[in-house]
């Protein structure tokens, strides 16, 4: 994804599956549900490709961008030389917070 920022995003295959099992677990307890995880899971990214500074570095050069309705942090780093993010994680906030960078 690119915007009028200037920044893309891309997604690691860490958080491609996370997203994907995501969505299919909130699919199979409500049709439609599972799309809507998805639907905020987009939009959080376009936030973060307008403005990547807006969200709080947690760790190192992690930072979190909390979803408003799901219970999932999109973890991510920044690139500025190259004008990207890379979304390493859609991580659910019940796991084991030390697996969050790993």
């Amino acid at each position: 994804m690119e915007n009028r920022s200037g920044f893309s995003s891309i997604t690691s295959s860490r958080a491609q599956k996370e997203i994907a099992a995501s969505w299919e677990w909130y699919e199979e307890r409500l049709q439609g549900l599972g799309d809507k995880f998805l639907k905020e899971v987009i939009t959080r990214i376009d936030n973060i490709e307008t403005n990547p500074d807006r969200f709080p570095t947690r760790h190192k050069n992690y930072k979190e961008a909390v979803l408003q309705t799901f219970p999932f942090l999109i973890i991510y780093r920044i690139n500025t030389k190259k004008r990207s993010i890379r979304i390493v994680s859609v991580f659910h906030t019940s796991r084991n917070p030390t697996k969050k960078y790993s």
